[in-house]
């Protein structure tokens, strides 16, 4: 069951004020994570079909339209809650920020910008991947880089998945999260060069 969209004024609830009430007296409010505003299992593996499902329910029960008769004051705080549960999408829909999210939420957040630490075997990876590309000059050879870069995303997301829904070791799985960060952006300068080379 979707909640219904109410106002909480009991004094607990005073820091937000905005909770979704259920027919059953659940609440959920604006500070539960992600995983709890969407009533799914905290853990990496997750249905993409039923986390669009659950994100289309959510966004139809608070969407600001509905509350255009309620005034002003409750079209905001609809507007709020929208703006929170497309946030939390966005994080659950997508691998790599479900597994930052996760790591975070284990007390291990990945702070890319401070902390560099990755597994020690794909630092010789990106090495030899950033020679590749610098010395490919056809457009097969750019395509083999991106067919390796591809298939080493897929593995990595597999160890992602067993370091935390098997493992639940968070401090590796940052470590992982850090590489596929590196990955993503490599994918990207990949790209960049088959659009040069005219594909």
């Amino acid at each position: 069951i979707v909640p219904r969209l109410t106002v909480c004024c009991r004094p607990e609830c005073a820091a937000s004020s905005r909770v979704f009430v259920s027919p059953t007296a659940a609440t959920m409010k604006l500070d539960d994570n992600d995983f709890d505003l969407f009533g799914v299992a905290q853990c990496f593996a997750q249905d993409r079909a039923a986390l669009d499902a659950r994100w289309r329910a959510l966004q139809a029960e608070v969407h600001p339209d509905k509350f255009a008769a309620d005034g002003a004051a409750a079209q905001r705080v609809a507007v709020q809650w929208a703006v929170r549960v497309n946030e939390a999408y966005q994080r659950l829909k997508d691998p790599l920020k479900r597994a930052a999210y996760l790591c975070e939420l284990a007390g291990q957040p990945i702070n890319a910008e401070n902390n560099t630490a990755m597994p020690g075997a794909f630092l010789m990876q990106q090495m030899e991947w950033r020679e590749s590309l610098d010395d490919a000059r056809s457009v097969e050879q750019v395509e083999a880089l991106a067919d390796a870069v591809v298939a080493h995303r897929e593995q990595a997301l597999k160890r992602l998945q067993h370091l935390l829904d098997d493992q639940h070791d968070a401090a590796a799985a940052a470590q992982q999260v850090r590489a596929l960060m590196f990955v993503e952006r490599f994918a990207e300068d990949v790209d960049r060069r088959l659009e040069a080379l005219g594909q």
